[in-house]
């Protein structure tokens, strides 16, 4: 039997921790893999010697993938092989200015969205049974199957100390970076936590310069592109509304949220700099009231907690490649998203 052919279309340096599970899933079974990095915002330093990377476009083509995997938004249509969207977040904290949530947009790109929970699938369905042009599975997300295989990584801990992580998105609107500041640094300065510190990639360069002015015995500023070690290390989470504290509930972990837009029974939310402590030793006792909330929480954004979203993944789009796009309408041109996408990556053959 032939090997299948996978492409990882890829353009954020997140990118790499999130389809890394689904790769080795796919390695593991005698299929190939190949990463293709498009545009100027993803970094080939990430990428570890054994994995492949397909150059150019007249390259990617040649190679002829069987199915794309894309944690972004968009992938062209002009690379072969059915796209599949394995999503580089949670949706339900992307709410723009207008009220709007940008996770649920149809580009017209994707033959198969894997989604993560009913919290996700089912606004998909009903936006499958709309356009009629993609199918809809709820998989789970391959990019948490690590978290949920303790086998895979051990962690030590440093010391007997409760280990506090701050997580905060880049967005001015929505980060909490810069008013927690002074308080991080005051109880950064107290032995009783180890603080670890990680921000979204794209977190203003000043915000991440200042943090890092706070490296001590008992503050860690780290920048890595796989944030599950951390999730896994720490015991409490301090955050406002990146999605990122989705992944740490998932482990039946509290978390202290400052100023969520969201909200709900499943967080520690406050408003007040000065109730950060408080609240984090509230949180540190764990709860069981709170423990109860984040579970039903948790059921509906991701119940697949087994650690093999990978291989539903991949039966999924395995359907696709057999069996074609029986049953779907074609797609509309997207002429104008194409003509900009063959612009950025410099291919005009037809």
């Amino acid at each position: 039997m032939s090997k299948k052919r996978y492409l990882f279309y890829i353009s954020q340096n997140y990118s790499y921790a999130i389809l890394r599970p689904l790769q080795k899933t796919i390695l593991a079974r005698g299929d190939e893999v190949r990463w293709f990095l498009a545009g100027n915002e993803v970094d080939d330093k990430y990428l570890k010697p054994s994995e492949a990377r397909l150059m150019t476009i007249e390259e990617t083509i040649q190679w002829q993938p069987q199915a794309v995997f894309v944690p972004g938004n968009i992938v062209p249509s002009f690379i072969p092989g059915v796209k599949v969207s394995v999503f580089h977040g949670f949706g339900t904290v992307k709410i723009d200015g207008l009220g709007r949530n940008g996770h649920f947009t149809i580009r017209h790109c994707f033959d198969l969205y894997c989604t993560q929970g009913p919290e996700s699938t089912e606004p998909f369905q009903r936006l499958a049974e709309k356009h009629g042009t993609f199918k809809v599975v709820e998989t789970g997300w391959p990019t948490l199957d690590p978290l949920f295989k303790p086998d895979d990584s051990v962690i030590t801990k440093r010391d007997d100390r409760p280990v506090i992580l701050f997580c905060s998105t880049f967005s001015p609107r929505f980060s909490c970076a810069a008013a927690v500041y002074d308080k991080v640094k005051q109880l950064s300065q107290d032995n009783k936590w180890r603080w670890l510190v990680q921000f979204h990639p794209k977190m203003n360069r000043d915000v991440v310069e200042k943090y890092k002015q706070l490296e001590n015995d008992n503050l860690s500023f780290v920048e890595t592109d796989d944030v599950l070690p951390l999730l896994k290390e720490a015991d409490v989470m301090l955050c406002d509304t990146s999605s990122v504290l989705i992944m740490f509930l998932l482990q039946g972990k509290p978390v202290v949220t400052f100023d969520n837009k969201i909200g709900g029974s499943h967080l520690i939310n406050i408003n007040k700099v000065d109730d950060i402590e408080s609240a984090l030793e509230r949180a540190l006792t764990y709860p069981p009231t709170l423990l109860k909330e984040i579970e039903h929480y948790c059921e509906s954004m991701h119940p697949n907690r087994d650690g093999c979203s990978s291989e539903r993944v991949l039966a999924e789009t395995d359907k696709l490649i057999d069996n074609g796009l029986v049953g779907l309408k074609r797609k509309p041109l997207n002429i104008i998203r194409n003509y900009k996408m063959r612009k950025i990556l410099g291919y005009w053959k037809l």
